[in-house]
């Protein structure tokens, strides 16, 4: 029998041994680089139960995608066993994602009576780092970091026996044979303070009680901790961290704890102490024990459960939450490796607890939000990465997708697997190049996969795109930003049928050279039409109006009440009307004023107007804002003209304007203005399909990470009769993007000459 899927590393092994041994079976079980071979002969009674068994009682952390076999002579052989693995032929079994830890591991390390008791590497076959440790494939111990570190024979003997957890653990170890901790105080010039009766757990503890800040090594890279009740601290670490006002993640020592921080609904604690363990955002409880400083402003939280046994002895020995933030200066990659990270980090952090197993793969922790009690994305990486995802069609040659440029990854596509790449983050300085770069190469490598094939976005000044420009020896193929949003919709849900297609973001580079992002498109795979889109406006000084949403505001309101805009009675009015003039110049005679029409420029508008936001700290948090301002109950929804191709979305302004003239409260304003987008998008899907015959939308795009939007929207498309389809398993933003790249250019590839390619999507330089 052949078994491909993630079948590595997640016990499959022992699995098959205990099954087959248990059945009276004959044979062996072997890893290879395509997935796992099993040989066996037996009673056919025997043989089509553990055939059966397999799938219906593979381990939890497995994933089957095929099991074929065939009949081959009979060997004669009396016992069944597990051989070391090949090594040789392709590499194309998934990896596994890293594991949070066991509950046997838990328990074990607080269990004085055992060997591995406060041991912080303590994993099992069921629990442990994987993606982040793995160099090659096969996944055996001399393909990880863990080569490192001989066994003893205490380790070896769990490692042998297949009635142990710890069968064929490949990171398997303990106080005698493993990694060892060590605290380094930055004023001590890198003497470590690990050893001679110190212990460096509860010393960091001790320091973070003190107000200090420390750096811990975990799986995928540094943290950044500090007490998350503690004002001060908290304001330091932002200090030093250079990170003004976007949310920092919270670690609850345990899910009790996390239910006196946010109000968990059961799905939530169900993704949350799942063993994905990613960062959940959650409605902030108005008591909640935590700084304020933490998310200034912010009704959610994202918060955390430990993931290794390092982090579970720290937040026991701590006993409260900690700020557990990405160890790295705001927009830099996490680091991940001990010397740079002393470099990055020695002026933020008090402390480093490290350690002596290396980190092969950088990997941040991912962040989903729930929807309709399913997980709902916003960053994929720890937990999730780099889990292929199965498509419909094959690739018929190896393609990349390199993503955009926010929230970067990348995607890489062959046979019927599409492996999205860990978040790297916004590729615009050298560091991220750098990480987009080794991860890629990493791999190309492990999976034995050379693309021919490069999809990349279509806006020339993008870090990805150039590079692309520079390769030699592959098909190089443009694909535009929003067709790639709804391919990966439909990549994400197994689809690839032509839909209506409602990409809503802030900005991207479109077909015809101008900026896009509120769009409505008929698209499948290889092609899209554009069939409607949002009244475009001008951005008044270009990106310097997405830091300063107030802009928008003004030349919304102008557009809407012209000279009248002045003597509306507002706050937003007063506050800002005195600096108008220069603004609405620039934008009138289209003085560095690129017109875009973008859904986030749009909700940037109405935030400022509603008094939610002038000026942004971070990408996004105007209309992040907006939405936590919203009143739920409020049904009302303010209405537009969707005509000729255009959603109206001045009149939208206009109305929200008029009503906070009238003294109703921002917050209903502030809802109707949503209810009032869902209600446009209604409208255009209806016109869409009496012009189509489509009856299947797809959302994506980065303002769908705003849940009432996103409710009141699939209400409105579910009620006249549309089919709805969301992200599941990658973001709905940018993070999704290279997956969209590759399908589209797989599909472009498959169907070369056909008419349903546009020209004007073939290459980056017919683009331009």
């Amino acid at each position: 029998m052949q078994v491909t899927g993630t079948v590595q590393g997640v016990g499959f092994r022992p699995h098959v041994y205990r099954l087959a041994t248990g059945l009276g079976l004959s044979g062996f079980v072997v890893n290879e680089p395509a997935g796992v071979t099993i040989e066996v002969e037996g009673p056919p009674e025997a043989l089509a139960a553990l055939r059966r068994r397999l799938s219906a009682e593979a381990p939890r952390l497995a994933h089957i995608e095929n099991i074929t076999d065939r009949t081959i002579p009979v060997a004669g052989g009396e016992a069944f066993e597990i051989l070391h693995s090949l090594a040789t032929g392709p590499a194309s079994v998934p990896i596994s994602p890293d594991v949070a830890t066991c509950e046997s591991c838990s328990a074990e390390i607080n269990d004085p009576a055992e060997r591995r008791y406060r041991y912080p590497f303590t994993n099992c076959t069921d629990c442990g780092p994987r993606f982040t440790i793995i160099t090659g494939i096969p996944y055996d111990r001399p393909n990880t970091t863990m080569r490192a570190f001989e066994m003893c024979a205490e380790c070896r003997a769990e490692y042998d026996d297949p009635a142990d957890r710890r069968f064929h653990a490949q990171p398997v170890a303990c106080p005698r044979c493993g990694p060892e901790l060590s605290l380094v105080r930055t004023a001590e010039s890198g003497r470590s303070s690990g050893g001679g009766g110190i212990d460096p757990i509860s010393s960091a503890a001790a320091l973070l009680d003190q107000g200090g800040i420390v750096a811990l090594k975990g799986l995928g890279g540094y943290h950044l901790l500090c007490d998350a009740t503690d004002e001060a601290a908290v304001a330091e670490l932002r200090r030093r961290k250079a990170r003004e006002e976007k949310p920092l993640a919270v670690m609850a020592p345990s899910l009790e704890w996390a239910a006196r921080l946010v109000d968990l609904s059961s799905d939530e604690a169900k993704v949350m102490g799942s063993w994905r363990r990613p960062i959940v955002l959650a409605r902030r409880r108005p008591d909640a024990p935590i700084a304020a400083g933490v998310a200034p402003g912010n009704r959610y939280l994202g918060v955390m459960l430990c993931y290794t046994p390092l982090q579970q002895l720290l937040l026991e020995d701590f006993g409260r939450p900690l700020v557990a933030t990405s160890g790295n200066l705001t927009d830099e990659p996490i680091a991940y490796r001990d010397e740079d990270a002393r470099e990055r980090l020695g002026g933020i952090t008090d402390a480093f607890v490290t350690h002596n197993r290396a980190i092969h793969t950088r990997c941040d922790d991912s962040v989903v939000r729930v929807f309709r009690g399913a997980e709902y994305p916003i960053r994929r990486a720890r937990g999730y990465a780099p889990e292929p995802l199965l498509l419909s069609a094959r690739f018929e040659r190896p393609v990349l997708g390199v993503g955009a440029e926010l929230k970067h990854t990348f995607c890489l596509g062959f046979e019927s697997r599409a492996v999205l790449s860990h978040h790297i983050g916004d590729l615009e300085s050298y560091e991220a190049m750098t990480s987009f770069l080794e991860g890629l190469e990493h791999f190309e490598r492990i999976y034995g996969v050379t693309p021919e094939i490069v999809a990349h976005d279509l806006h020339p000044d993008y870090l990805s795109t150039k590079w692309v420009e520079g390769l030699e020896g592959v098909e190089r193929i443009g694909v535009q930003h929003h067709h790639a949003h709804i391919a990966s919709c439909l990549a994400d849900n197994g689809r690839d049928e032509r839909v209506i297609g409602m990409a809503l973001d802030g900005t991207g580079y479109g077909a015809d050279g101008t900026l896009w992002g509120f769009e409505v498109l008929a698209a499948d795979t290889s092609g899209f039409e554009r069939l409607w889109k949002l009244r475009p406006m001008p951005l008044p000084g270009g990106a310097k109006a997405i830091r300063e949403p107030w802009r928008l505001g003004a030349v919304y309101l102008e557009a809407a009440f012209g000279d009248h805009a002045f003597s509306l009675d507002l706050d937003f009015v007063r506050t800002t009307g005195g600096d108008w003039g220069p603004i609405l110049q620039m934008a009138q005679r289209g003085i560095n004023s690129p017109l875009a029409s973008s859904a986030g420029r749009l909700f940037d508008a109405a935030a400022a107007l509603c008094g939610a936001r002038l000026r942004s700290a971070y990408e996004g948090q105007a209309a992040q804002e907006l939405e936590q301002l919203a009143d739920p109950s409020v049904t009302d929804a303010y209405d537009c003209s969707v005509a000729e191709g255009e959603i109206d979305g001045v009149e939208l302004i206009a109305a929200a304007a008029l009503d906070l003239a009238a003294g109703r409260h921002r917050s209903q304003v502030a809802a109707a203005f949503h209810n009032g987008v869902a209600r446009a998008l209604g409208r255009s899907a209806e016109l869409a399909r009496a012009a189509t015959g489509l009856s299947t939308v797809a959302l994506s795009g980065g303002t769908w990470q705003n849940l009432l939007l996103l409710e009141r929207s699939t209400v409105a498309l579910e009620g006249l009769g549309f089919e709805v389809l969301r992200h599941r398993r990658v973001p709905c933003n940018d993070g999704g993007i290279s997956l969209g790249q590759a399908v589209v250019a797989a599909a472009r590839a498959r169907s070369q000459g056909s008419a349903k390619v546009r020209p004007w999507l073939t290459t980056s330089a017919k683009a331009r």
